[in-house]
């Protein structure tokens, strides 16, 4: 029975026609939109570049963006590669061993002996299934692996644009600020030499200026670096990238944490694939220990001559295997149990990180909404008001232009406020969707 189940495990041991691609389609199908394509030949990398080509010609939202970064990073094409890998394994576990011909010649006055044997590992055939399942196991776990680098490269994709479109905004705000700010320099820098102010206030006015030169400028450093960090993940030059000039609005209701919970466990991928490596390491632990005492048993048969070259050769069999003398298999054992006890709590500890990463990023994306929205809806028009109010007042001469000035950098500086809370709300809802996932850290990072 062994022997048939080889044989047809033999026969199975192909390649398959999409290497396990389809399957990692599949998976991330479920949680975006976008498609992932895993070009292998040079016309099929054409037709991909091209298609980055036509996304880049218009200004990127964010799903666009992300449709990018699936296509053209490379990274994302060196782990698909991985499934190449893991498939060949599981193919050559479903190989059977070549035979082995052995021949002693030797000769004395016109004495031969010859022997001369062909003996197969028949261990293989009883250890073969086994080995078969731990590949095909370990194939399904980088199957998966690869779903959630795909979903991760998105995720970090969507943060990094949400960032970029950020920093532009900010630093338009920063440069209103700058120019305000000269202009009151300057007015501030006549009127004392007109003799109309003092040096203290004049002071204070180019003391604002400097400020707002500096922030400008950290600004426009900002905004470089989150547009290079973006174009890292889309695998373009930053001068080849045009944004939205805005954020996305705050949504007008959010979702309970109940529903993020019950799907915790049903969708994240690396505890599927932490307990897709346990359950190989288990069926290895079993396999090591079937191979504890003997892991290599050859039969085949043999003829042997002694005498003269006209004899006759005398048939029979050869059976070679190891005698555990020296090494009885315990220390192979002992690791094999103790590699399994180390995956099994590991994957416990990831069923337990999953919880508590869920409800931690939902607290702070419920904190981000909340407060993003506390300052659309009270805090900026205030300063609007204000701004508006004194206005009036200038109008009618009955306050310094310096005070309006001021009023203005401070509804700027409420506006940038919402900004920055904004993006971080945004960049909460990604880790929280994340969150239902996987683990948000890519491999190589």
């Amino acid at each position: 029975m062994p022997l048939v189940t080889a044989l047809l495990l033999s026969g199975c041991a192909t390649f398959s026609k999409d290497g396990g691609f389809d399957n990692v389609k599949q998976t991330t199908q479920q949680h975006i939109n976008q498609e992932i394509v895993w070009p292998k030949s040079k016309s099929e990398q054409i037709k991909n570049d091209d298609q980055v080509k036509v996304l880049l010609e218009r200004k990127l939202d964010v799903e666009t963006a992300v449709q990018i970064a699936l296509l053209n990073n490379k990274r994302l094409q060196a782990a698909f590669y991985a499934l190449g890998i893991s498939e060949a394994d599981l193919v050559q576990a479903g190989r059977l061993p070549n035979p082995r011909f052995s021949m002693l010649y030797a000769k004395n006055n016109g004495d031969y002996k010859i022997e001369q044997a062909f003996t197969f590992n028949i261990f293989s055939l009883i250890t073969m299934p086994k080995a078969v399942e731990i590949e095909r196991r370990r194939f399904e776990k980088t199957q998966k692996s690869t779903a959630l680098e795909v979903l991760k490269l998105a995720n970090h994709t969507r943060m990094a644009y949400f960032n970029a479109v950020a920093t532009s905004e900010l630093t338009r705000y920063s440069e209103q600020v700058r120019e305000s700010a000269e202009a009151s320099a300057e007015l501030a820098r006549r009127m004392y030499k007109a003799g109309n102010w003092n040096k203290l206030e004049q002071a204070r006015e180019q003391s604002f200026y400097a400020d707002a030169v500096l922030e400008y400028a950290n600004a426009k450093n900002k905004q470089l670096r989150a547009y290079e960090a973006l174009s890292r993940l889309l695998g373009v030059p930053s001068d080849q990238i045009t944004l939205l000039e805005r954020l996305p609005d705050l949504p007008t209701s959010v979702e309970d944490l109940q529903p993020f919970e019950q799907t915790a466990f049903e969708n994240r991928l690396d505890l599927q694939v932490a307990k897709l490596e346990t359950e190989a390491l288990a069926k290895q632990l079993g396999l090591t220990k079937t191979t504890r005492l003997i892991n290599v048993l050859e039969i085949g048969p043999a003829r042997v001559l002694e005498g003269s070259r006209n004899d006759p050769y005398k048939k029979g069999l050869e059976i070679g295997f190891e005698i555990p003398l020296f090494d009885w298999g315990t220390a192979r054992v002992a690791k094999a149990e103790a590699i399994y006890m180390q995956a099994f709590n590991e994957t416990a500890q990831v069923a337990i990180n999953a919880q508590s990463e869920i409800r931690e990023a939902y607290n702070v994306y419920r904190t981000h909404y909340d407060v993003t929205k506390h300052l659309r809806d009270e805090i900026v028009p205030i300063r609007k008001k204000i701004l508006s109010e004194n206005q009036l007042r200038y109008n009618g001469m009955l306050t310094s232009p310096f005070e309006l000035f001021g009023d203005a950098r401070a509804q700027v500086a409420s506006v940038k406020n919402y900004i920055e809370s904004l993006r971080e709300f945004w960049l909460a809802d990604s880790t929280l969707k994340m969150t239902l996932i996987g683990s948000n850290a890519m491999e190589g990072q």
